[in-house]
């Protein structure tokens, strides 16, 4: 009897969590459970008996029913045709799904990720003729996948020997051999455009890297105060209604990235149809064609199997490491990890493990480092360097940052985006908090801003947080005893904070100019603010009143220009600085020359 064909029985059903007699079961193994073929994976063995977790519902599953193991781990399909698509949480494509059984998914469908009639156009490595050797990450070929993303075919992990056959170029479908390879021992590997690759396992790499370049989102909080590498760990913690989602599709429509893997895990479905209607509608600002053509989603929500939601961020990884391994930068957006880590509770819960902080089970911390490790710039065995950016969105209940995933996760990453529940109630978009955010990657991320935008961005960065660290000491003086307590200068230092918060930080997701900021316009609104901010402190020095400095129309303005000027209008800002320069000037001189005597008075002394 073939391994594919091993048939044992179901012998006790505790909601996703099934037991099973099966002769020669794996842990990790994939099995279908039931009559109707239920999807599931061996997580344990006692005996004779093994612990699967299912990903679809088990209601109407009889102990007695047939239980089948398939031959190997929970995997995924990786070859052409993947970007684009929109998956559920075991990587089942949906569009195909509700071509079969409508709207909603019927247990036990099995639908293959990858279209098998397909055809591609195949251009073989000219480089490459029988007899060579054949070592992982050598490219046998490509394929036009989309027409902004080349996939090259790779070479798969474990695999080395002498080259015997490259199919020459031509139409072929995913199944179709492309070349046959020799391995040491002589035995004969026959590789087609697609391969299966366990989700849990990280797929290799020569070496591991620092990244060197920043991940460019468009957005200036994060750019330009809290930036993220490409190849970096990032989380977006926010309670509900906080815009994390929003942040998220920022990121998504605007990053520089190659290619973007959005995994919706356990997020509620009005959101992920939201991001299911308008992804495709959208236009890639780098390309000018959709952005559905360097976009994968994976689609898991909240009213899902909650063990497949478990599964999705894996699939999700997985995906990104193999674009990783062609030489792609690749970011990867987690849409929340919380809902990941409730469903190991809920399943640590139902195999009577102990819980401990809050009902999580012991093991939350590791397997979060776990997934978050699997992000990183690497040395690609052949493509050169690749990276995977993961950035995950944690839903703390309350808000409260204490709560362990929130607070595991920020021993883990190196940008933390905090989202604050008060900004975003004042209508401040992103909501992210300046006090409570940071970034390990300032000082690498300064060097390309020296060497690409402009030499003083750490200065100015540095600045601006000392404004706004200052204005959180001054408000809490205002609150107590109102602005008559503070001098000329510290309520001029509360509008300098302001200018920062009203004219840099907030950016409408909504604003067709504003919603994009590039790097170039993000120095020169902050260099703006800054130098704006100095020279009015200069004349508060000067004796100038704080009163006649706020009442300066160019102040409303710093704040309305960021959504006057497109990325591409610099010209405008530059004038709207020398407007800014002579009524400084102008007034610098007025008061200066009030203390100075008149030609009379000189002659007198």
């Amino acid at each position: 009897m073939s391994e594919t064909t091993r048939i044992g029985v179901v012998r006790d059903i505790n909601g996703p969590i099934v037991t099973i007699e099966l002769p020669g079961v794996r842990s990790g193994e994939q099995v279908k459970i039931g009559e109707l073929g239920l999807l599931g994976e061996v997580i344990s063995l006692r005996g004779r008996q093994a612990v699967v977790q299912t990903y679809e519902s088990t209601e109407g599953v009889r102990p007695g029913e047939p239980a089948q193991g398939v031959g190997w781990p929970l995997s995924v399909e990786l070859g052409p045709g993947l970007m684009g698509g929109i998956f559920d949480g075991v990587q089942r494509p949906l569009s195909k799904i509700a071509l079969e059984s409508g709207d909603y998914i019927r247990r036990g469908i099995s639908v293959p990720a990858l279209d098998r009639s397909r055809l591609w156009e195949f251009e073989p490595n000219n480089d490459l003729e029988p007899g060579a050797r054949i070592e992982p990450g050598d490219r046998l070929g490509s394929v036009q996948e989309t027409q902004t993303l080349r996939h090259q075919i790779l070479v798969p992990p474990g695999l080395e020997g002498e080259l015997k056959e490259l199919t020459p170029a031509g139409e072929y479908d995913i199944e179709s051999t492309i070349a046959r390879v020799r391995d040491r021992r002589g035995a004969s590997h026959r590789l087609s455009m697609y391969q299966r690759w366990p989700v849990r396992k990280p797929r290799p790499y020569l070496r591991r890297d620092d990244g060197i370049a920043p991940l460019i989102t468009g957005q200036r909080v994060i750019d330009t105060f809290f930036p993220q590498l490409k190849g970096g760990k990032g989380a977006v913690p926010g309670p509900f209604g906080a815009g994390k989602t929003v942040v998220q599709q920022q990121i998504a429509r605007w990053s520089n990235a190659d290619l973007v893997i959005y995994v919706g895990c356990g997020e509620r479905g009005n959101e992920l149809v939201d991001v299911l209607e308008t992804f495709p509608e959208l236009d890639d600002p780098y390309s000018g064609r959709k952005l559905m053509e360097r976009t994968l989603l994976v689609a898991n929500t909240s009213n899902m199997p909650v063990v497949a939601r478990e599964a999705s961020v894996y699939v999700g990884i997985t995906m990104a490491e193999y674009y990783r391994d062609m030489g792609y930068d690749v970011v990867m957006l987690a849409d929340s990890t919380s809902r990941w880590a409730e469903a190991l509770r809920e399943v640590a819960g139902r195999l009577g493990q102990m819980p401990v902080e809050e009902g999580y089970p012991a093991y939350l911390a590791s397997r979060l480092a776990a997934v978050y490790e699997r992000a990183g710039r690497v040395e690609t065995f052949r493509s050169g360097p690749g990276s995977v950016t993961l950035i995950g969105a944690v839903s703390p209940p309350g808000g409260d940052f204490s709560e362990p995933v929130t607070s595991h996760t920020k021993d883990i990453i190196e940008t933390f985006w905090a989202l604050s529940k008060e900004l975003a109630d004042a209508r401040h978009y992103p909501s992210i908090d300046w006090v409570a955010s940071f970034s390990g990657h300032v000082q690498t991320a300064a060097q390309w801003w020296h060497q690409e935008i402009g030499p003083d961005w750490e200065k100015r960065r540095a600045a601006a947080l000392t404004l706004l660290a200052r204005d959180a000491e001054l408000s809490r003086i205002v609150n107590l005893v109102g602005p008559e307590a503070l001098s000329d200068a510290q309520r001029w230092e509360l509008e300098g904070a302001s200018l920062i918060k009203e004219g840099v930080l907030q950016q409408s997701a909504l604003d067709e100019i504003d919603t994009f900021c590039s790097p170039a316009k993000q120095y020169a609104l902050l260099d703006l603010a800054i130098d704006l901010y100095e020279r009015g402190a200069a004349l508060i020095e000067l004796g100038v009143p704080v009163a006649e400095l706020q009442g300066l129309p160019i102040l409303a303005k710093m704040r309305r220009i960021k959504s006057m000027y497109s990325s591409e209008q610099l010209d405008q800002i530059q004038a709207f600085r020398q407007e800014v320069d002579q009524r400084m000037e102008a007034i610098r001189i007025e008061y200066a020359t009030q203390g100075e005597p008149t030609p009379g008075q000189e002659k007198d002394r």
